[in-house]
């Protein structure tokens, strides 16, 4: 699967001066649940900048 870049430049937001993506687009762009993400990102904390 191809993800466009002006696909993914759309799903980012600037929260608190921070670059961040909402974990639902992220799920979409990657063709998973929400939840699927969220397990991802609780299993690999050292894959995800907080």
């Amino acid at each position: 699967m191809l993800i466009k870049f002006n696909n993914i430049e759309e799903k980012i937001i600037t929260l608190r001066n921070e670059k961040v993506i909402i974990d639902s687009d992220v799920a979409e762009l990657y063709g998973v649940e929400t939840k699927r993400i969220n397990e991802a990102v609780k299993n690999n904390p050292e894959k995800f900048p907080h």
